[in-house]
Protein backbone atom coordinates (compact mmCIF):
# COMPACT_ATOMS: atom_id res chain seq x y z
CA UNK A 1 0.00 0.00 0.00
CA UNK A 2 2.86 2.35 0.86
CA UNK A 3 4.45 1.69 -2.53
CA UNK A 4 1.17 2.49 -4.25
CA UNK A 5 0.94 5.92 -2.57
CA UNK A 6 4.56 6.71 -3.45
CA UNK A 7 3.84 5.81 -7.06
CA UNK A 8 0.78 8.07 -7.22
CA UNK A 9 2.71 10.94 -5.62
CA UNK A 10 5.42 10.73 -8.28
CA UNK A 11 2.83 10.50 -11.02
CA UNK A 12 1.43 13.86 -9.92
CA UNK A 13 4.64 15.53 -11.10
CA UNK A 14 5.23 13.43 -14.21
CA UNK A 15 1.82 13.88 -15.86
CA UNK A 16 2.02 17.71 -16.26
CA UNK A 17 5.48 17.30 -17.77
CA UNK A 18 4.19 14.77 -20.32
CA UNK A 19 1.28 17.05 -21.19
CA UNK A 20 3.65 19.97 -21.77
CA UNK A 21 5.84 17.87 -24.03
CA UNK A 22 2.82 16.60 -25.95
CA UNK A 23 1.56 20.16 -26.49
CA UNK A 24 4.94 21.18 -27.87
CA UNK A 25 4.95 18.30 -30.34
CA UNK A 26 1.50 18.78 -31.79
CA UNK A 27 1.84 22.59 -32.05
CA UNK A 28 -0.72 23.62 -29.40
CA UNK A 29 0.62 26.62 -27.49
CA UNK A 30 3.95 26.56 -29.41
CA UNK A 31 5.33 29.91 -30.71
CA UNK A 32 7.62 29.35 -33.75
CA UNK A 33 10.86 31.22 -34.29
CA UNK A 34 10.52 34.26 -36.62
CA UNK A 35 11.56 33.42 -40.16
CA UNK A 36 14.98 34.70 -41.26
CA UNK A 37 14.79 36.87 -44.42
CA UNK A 38 17.16 39.00 -46.46
CA UNK A 39 16.20 42.60 -47.06
CA UNK A 40 17.41 45.47 -49.21
CA UNK A 41 16.62 49.15 -49.06
CA UNK A 42 14.83 50.39 -52.18
CA UNK A 43 16.95 53.06 -53.83
CA UNK A 44 15.98 55.80 -56.28
CA UNK A 45 16.78 55.04 -59.90
CA UNK A 46 18.98 57.58 -61.67
CA UNK A 47 20.07 55.39 -64.57
CA UNK A 48 18.68 52.31 -66.27
CA UNK A 49 21.31 49.77 -67.33
CA UNK A 50 20.78 47.90 -70.60
CA UNK A 51 23.18 44.96 -71.07
CA UNK A 52 24.05 43.47 -74.46
CA UNK A 53 26.27 40.59 -75.54
CA UNK A 54 29.12 42.17 -77.47
CA UNK A 55 32.31 41.31 -79.34
CA UNK A 56 35.52 43.24 -79.95
CA UNK A 57 36.35 44.04 -83.56
CA UNK A 58 39.60 45.12 -85.16
CA UNK A 59 40.37 48.84 -85.10
CA UNK A 60 42.31 48.48 -88.34
CA UNK A 61 41.67 45.73 -90.86
CA UNK A 62 42.33 45.68 -94.58
CA UNK A 63 42.22 43.20 -97.44
CA UNK A 64 45.06 43.94 -99.86
CA UNK A 65 45.23 43.28 -103.61
CA UNK A 66 47.51 43.95 -106.57
CA UNK A 67 46.56 46.80 -108.89
CA UNK A 68 47.79 44.80 -111.88
CA UNK A 69 47.34 41.22 -113.00
CA UNK A 70 50.18 38.72 -113.12
CA UNK A 71 51.70 35.59 -111.64
CA UNK A 72 52.40 35.46 -107.91
CA UNK A 73 56.13 35.03 -107.34
CA UNK A 74 56.15 34.82 -103.54
CA UNK A 75 53.95 35.11 -100.43
CA UNK A 76 56.44 35.16 -97.54
CA UNK A 77 53.76 35.33 -94.80
CA UNK A 78 51.22 32.92 -93.34
CA UNK A 79 48.05 33.10 -91.24
CA UNK A 80 48.70 34.31 -87.70
CA UNK A 81 52.11 35.84 -88.47
CA UNK A 82 52.99 39.19 -86.91
CA UNK A 83 54.10 41.76 -89.48
CA UNK A 84 55.54 45.25 -89.24
CA UNK A 85 54.62 48.29 -91.27
CA UNK A 86 56.38 48.19 -94.64
CA UNK A 87 57.07 44.44 -94.49
CA UNK A 88 56.65 42.52 -97.76
CA UNK A 89 53.45 40.46 -97.85
CA UNK A 90 53.25 39.33 -101.47
CA UNK A 91 55.09 39.90 -104.75
CA UNK A 92 54.34 39.36 -108.44
CA UNK A 93 56.73 38.13 -111.11
CA UNK A 94 58.03 41.52 -112.26
CA UNK A 95 60.18 40.61 -115.27
CA UNK A 96 57.67 41.90 -117.83
CA UNK A 97 57.18 45.12 -115.87
CA UNK A 98 60.94 45.64 -115.60
CA UNK A 99 61.18 45.45 -119.39
CA UNK A 100 58.51 48.15 -119.66
CA UNK A 101 60.44 50.30 -117.19
CA UNK A 102 63.67 49.91 -119.19
CA UNK A 103 61.91 50.78 -122.45
CA UNK A 104 60.21 53.83 -120.93
CA UNK A 105 63.43 54.99 -119.35
CA UNK A 106 65.28 54.72 -122.68
CA UNK A 107 62.54 56.66 -124.48
CA UNK A 108 62.65 59.38 -121.84
CA UNK A 109 66.43 59.75 -122.02
CA UNK A 110 66.32 59.87 -125.83
CA UNK A 111 63.67 62.58 -125.71
CA UNK A 112 65.77 64.62 -123.27
CA UNK A 113 68.81 64.34 -125.58
CA UNK A 114 66.73 65.56 -128.54
CA UNK A 115 65.55 68.49 -126.45
CA UNK A 116 69.12 69.50 -125.54
CA UNK A 117 70.15 69.45 -129.23
CA UNK A 118 67.05 71.41 -130.21
CA UNK A 119 67.79 74.12 -127.64
CA UNK A 120 71.36 74.51 -128.92
CA UNK A 121 70.08 74.79 -132.48
CA UNK A 122 67.55 77.39 -131.36
CA UNK A 123 70.38 79.56 -130.02
CA UNK A 124 71.82 79.68 -133.55
CA UNK A 125 68.39 80.17 -135.14
CA UNK A 126 68.76 76.82 -136.87
CA UNK A 127 65.37 75.65 -135.59
CA UNK A 128 62.10 77.35 -134.79
CA UNK A 129 60.69 77.89 -131.34
CA UNK A 130 57.60 75.87 -132.32
CA UNK A 131 59.77 72.82 -133.05
CA UNK A 132 61.47 73.14 -129.66
CA UNK A 133 58.08 73.39 -127.96
CA UNK A 134 56.93 70.23 -129.75
CA UNK A 135 60.02 68.36 -128.52
CA UNK A 136 59.40 69.61 -124.97
CA UNK A 137 55.92 68.15 -125.12
CA UNK A 138 57.39 64.85 -126.27
CA UNK A 139 59.79 64.90 -123.31
CA UNK A 140 56.91 65.52 -120.88
CA UNK A 141 54.97 62.61 -122.39
CA UNK A 142 58.01 60.30 -122.18
CA UNK A 143 58.57 61.36 -118.55
CA UNK A 144 54.95 60.55 -117.72
CA UNK A 145 55.21 57.11 -119.31
CA UNK A 146 58.41 56.44 -117.38
CA UNK A 147 56.78 57.43 -114.08
CA UNK A 148 53.79 55.19 -114.86
CA UNK A 149 56.06 52.24 -115.50
CA UNK A 150 57.80 52.84 -112.15
CA UNK A 151 54.38 52.85 -110.49
CA UNK A 152 53.62 49.52 -112.13
CA UNK A 153 56.89 48.15 -110.76
CA UNK A 154 55.96 49.29 -107.26
CA UNK A 155 52.54 47.68 -107.73
CA UNK A 156 54.17 44.27 -108.06
CA UNK A 157 54.75 44.35 -104.29
CA UNK A 158 52.24 44.41 -101.43
CA UNK A 159 53.59 45.70 -98.12
CA UNK A 160 51.92 46.01 -94.71
CA UNK A 161 50.33 49.45 -94.23
CA UNK A 162 50.54 49.08 -90.41
CA UNK A 163 51.80 46.72 -87.71
CA UNK A 164 49.41 43.81 -87.49
CA UNK A 165 48.64 40.11 -87.78
CA UNK A 166 47.98 38.18 -90.98
CA UNK A 167 44.39 37.04 -90.67
CA UNK A 168 44.22 35.19 -93.99
CA UNK A 169 45.97 34.60 -97.30
CA UNK A 170 43.79 33.98 -100.35
CA UNK A 171 46.23 32.74 -103.03
CA UNK A 172 49.36 30.61 -103.37
CA UNK A 173 52.72 31.24 -105.00
CA UNK A 174 52.88 30.80 -108.82
CA UNK A 175 49.13 31.36 -109.10
CA UNK A 176 47.91 33.86 -111.68
CA UNK A 177 45.76 36.64 -110.21
CA UNK A 178 43.67 39.42 -111.66
CA UNK A 179 43.82 43.09 -110.82
CA UNK A 180 41.89 43.77 -107.59
CA UNK A 181 41.73 40.10 -106.54
CA UNK A 182 42.08 39.61 -102.76
CA UNK A 183 45.58 38.45 -101.82
CA UNK A 184 46.08 38.87 -98.07
CA UNK A 185 44.20 40.35 -95.11
CA UNK A 186 45.85 41.85 -92.04
CA UNK A 187 44.32 43.18 -88.81
CA UNK A 188 45.55 45.23 -85.90
CA UNK A 189 46.05 42.80 -82.97
CA UNK A 190 45.10 45.46 -80.40
CA UNK A 191 41.41 46.33 -80.31
CA UNK A 192 39.54 49.19 -78.65
CA UNK A 193 36.31 48.75 -80.64
CA UNK A 194 33.29 46.84 -79.28
CA UNK A 195 30.28 45.99 -81.42
CA UNK A 196 26.77 44.86 -80.48
CA UNK A 197 23.18 45.04 -81.71
CA UNK A 198 20.66 47.34 -80.01
CA UNK A 199 16.86 47.50 -80.29
CA UNK A 200 15.13 50.36 -82.04
CA UNK A 201 13.79 51.89 -78.81
CA UNK A 202 17.33 52.38 -77.49
CA UNK A 203 18.99 53.60 -80.68
CA UNK A 204 17.10 56.89 -80.52
CA UNK A 205 18.72 57.64 -77.12
CA UNK A 206 22.34 56.78 -77.96
CA UNK A 207 23.29 60.30 -79.04
CA UNK A 208 21.90 61.96 -75.89
CA UNK A 209 24.64 63.63 -73.80
CA UNK A 210 23.63 61.94 -70.49
CA UNK A 211 23.90 58.38 -71.80
CA UNK A 212 26.84 56.40 -70.38
CA UNK A 213 28.64 53.38 -71.80
CA UNK A 214 30.81 50.70 -70.18
CA UNK A 215 32.17 47.27 -71.10
CA UNK A 216 32.96 44.19 -68.99
CA UNK A 217 34.97 41.36 -70.53
CA UNK A 218 34.42 37.68 -69.79
CA UNK A 219 38.18 37.41 -69.24
CA UNK A 220 38.18 40.07 -66.48
CA UNK A 221 34.95 39.81 -64.53
CA UNK A 222 34.28 42.78 -62.27
CA UNK A 223 36.46 45.20 -64.25
CA UNK A 224 34.45 47.93 -65.98
CA UNK A 225 36.02 49.72 -68.94
CA UNK A 226 34.67 53.17 -69.79
CA UNK A 227 33.62 53.66 -73.39
CA UNK A 228 32.11 56.24 -75.72
CA UNK A 229 29.88 55.93 -78.73
CA UNK A 230 31.81 55.44 -81.96
CA UNK A 231 29.03 54.89 -84.47
CA UNK A 232 25.59 53.37 -84.85
CA UNK A 233 23.31 52.57 -87.75
CA UNK A 234 19.94 54.25 -88.07
CA UNK A 235 18.56 51.48 -90.26
CA UNK A 236 18.37 47.71 -89.80
CA UNK A 237 18.88 45.47 -92.81
CA UNK A 238 17.96 42.15 -91.14
CA UNK A 239 15.26 43.27 -88.67
CA UNK A 240 17.32 41.86 -85.78
CA UNK A 241 18.48 45.22 -84.43
CA UNK A 242 20.76 48.15 -85.12
CA UNK A 243 24.57 47.74 -85.19
CA UNK A 244 26.35 49.88 -82.58
CA UNK A 245 30.10 50.40 -82.09
CA UNK A 246 31.78 51.68 -78.91
CA UNK A 247 35.34 52.92 -78.46
CA UNK A 248 37.08 51.97 -75.20
CA UNK A 249 38.77 54.87 -73.42
CA UNK A 250 41.82 54.93 -71.15
CA UNK A 251 42.66 51.22 -71.38
CA UNK A 252 45.90 50.19 -69.67
CA UNK A 253 47.32 47.94 -72.40
CA UNK A 254 50.15 46.80 -70.10
CA UNK A 255 47.58 45.07 -67.84
CA UNK A 256 44.79 44.27 -70.30
CA UNK A 257 45.59 43.07 -73.79
CA UNK A 258 42.32 43.32 -75.70
CA UNK A 259 42.31 41.57 -79.06
CA UNK A 260 39.68 41.26 -81.80
CA UNK A 261 37.10 38.53 -81.18
CA UNK A 262 36.93 38.75 -77.38
CA UNK A 263 33.47 38.32 -75.82
CA UNK A 264 32.13 40.93 -73.42
CA UNK A 265 29.01 42.67 -72.12
CA UNK A 266 28.30 46.23 -73.25
CA UNK A 267 26.22 48.30 -70.82
CA UNK A 268 24.26 51.33 -71.96
CA UNK A 269 23.09 53.47 -69.02
CA UNK A 270 20.21 55.80 -69.83
CA UNK A 271 18.80 58.38 -67.38
CA UNK A 272 15.50 57.51 -65.64
CA UNK A 273 13.16 60.51 -65.75
CA UNK A 274 10.56 59.16 -63.28
CA UNK A 275 11.50 60.61 -59.87
CA UNK A 276 9.34 58.05 -58.01
CA UNK A 277 10.98 54.99 -59.56
CA UNK A 278 13.07 52.77 -57.30
CA UNK A 279 15.35 49.81 -57.89
CA UNK A 280 14.96 46.39 -56.22
CA UNK A 281 16.38 42.92 -56.93
CA UNK A 282 14.45 40.75 -59.35
CA UNK A 283 14.17 38.14 -56.57
CA UNK A 284 12.12 40.60 -54.50
CA UNK A 285 9.16 40.39 -56.87
CA UNK A 286 6.38 38.12 -55.58
CA UNK A 287 4.09 37.11 -58.45
CA UNK A 288 1.24 34.71 -57.55
CA UNK A 289 -0.24 33.05 -60.62
CA UNK A 290 -2.68 35.44 -62.29
CA UNK A 291 -2.63 37.95 -59.44
CA UNK A 292 -0.15 40.66 -60.46
CA UNK A 293 3.21 41.61 -58.97
CA UNK A 294 3.93 42.28 -55.28
CA UNK A 295 6.79 42.87 -52.88
CA UNK A 296 7.04 42.28 -49.13
CA UNK A 297 7.79 45.49 -47.25
CA UNK A 298 9.27 45.11 -43.74
CA UNK A 299 7.92 47.71 -41.31
CA UNK A 300 9.54 49.05 -38.14
CA UNK A 301 8.17 46.14 -36.08
CA UNK A 302 9.78 43.65 -38.47
CA UNK A 303 6.40 42.58 -39.78
CA UNK A 304 6.01 41.99 -43.51
CA UNK A 305 3.29 43.74 -45.50
CA UNK A 306 2.40 42.72 -49.04
CA UNK A 307 2.36 45.65 -51.46
CA UNK A 308 1.18 45.57 -55.08
CA UNK A 309 3.73 47.10 -57.47
CA UNK A 310 4.03 48.23 -61.06
CA UNK A 311 7.25 46.93 -62.57
CA UNK A 312 9.06 48.95 -65.23
CA UNK A 313 12.16 47.95 -67.15
CA UNK A 314 15.20 46.03 -66.03
CA UNK A 315 18.14 47.69 -64.30
CA UNK A 316 21.10 45.54 -65.24
CA UNK A 317 20.99 41.77 -65.15
CA UNK A 318 19.74 41.29 -61.54
CA UNK A 319 17.53 44.28 -60.67
CA UNK A 320 14.22 45.73 -61.84
CA UNK A 321 12.66 49.17 -61.73
CA UNK A 322 9.49 49.57 -59.66
CA UNK A 323 7.38 52.53 -60.75
CA UNK A 324 4.87 52.44 -57.86
CA UNK A 325 4.11 50.46 -54.72
CA UNK A 326 7.49 50.98 -53.06
CA UNK A 327 9.08 54.19 -51.82
CA UNK A 328 12.76 54.97 -51.67
CA UNK A 329 14.21 53.97 -48.29
CA UNK A 330 11.70 51.19 -47.54
CA UNK A 331 13.03 47.75 -46.67
CA UNK A 332 12.03 45.04 -49.12
CA UNK A 333 12.45 41.28 -48.73
CA UNK A 334 14.91 40.10 -51.38
CA UNK A 335 14.84 36.31 -50.84
CA UNK A 336 12.23 33.75 -49.82
CA UNK A 337 9.25 35.84 -50.92
CA UNK A 338 7.06 32.78 -51.60
CA UNK A 339 7.28 31.54 -48.00
CA UNK A 340 5.79 34.57 -46.22
CA UNK A 341 2.33 35.55 -45.03
CA UNK A 342 0.93 39.03 -44.55
CA UNK A 343 1.67 40.40 -41.06
CA UNK A 344 4.25 37.74 -40.22
CA UNK A 345 7.12 38.73 -37.92
CA UNK A 346 10.57 38.11 -39.44
CA UNK A 347 14.22 38.35 -38.51
CA UNK A 348 16.04 40.63 -40.92
CA UNK A 349 19.45 40.13 -42.50
CA UNK A 350 20.62 43.00 -44.67
CA UNK A 351 21.34 42.00 -48.28
CA UNK A 352 24.41 43.81 -49.69
CA UNK A 353 23.89 42.77 -53.32
CA UNK A 354 21.90 45.80 -54.51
Amino acid sequence: MVNFFLYMRRLRYVVPLLVAVACGRDGRGYVPEPQLVKCVVATPVEYLNHDFAALTTADDAVTLAFKISGRVADIPVAKGMLVERGQLLAELDKRDVELQVDAAQSAYREAESRLERARRLLQHSAISAQEVESIENAVAQASSQYENSLDLLRDTRIVAPFDGVVERTYVDAYQRVASGEAIVRIVNPISTTVGFTAPEALVTQLSEPDVRFSVEFDAWRGVKFAARIKSFARTSSDALGYPVSLRLTDVDTSCYRIAPGMTCVATVSTPEHDSHAVEVPLTAIYAPVGDGDYVWIVNKDNRVERSRVVVGGVAGSDNVVVLSGVKAGERVVSAGVYHLTDGEVVRVVEDKTL
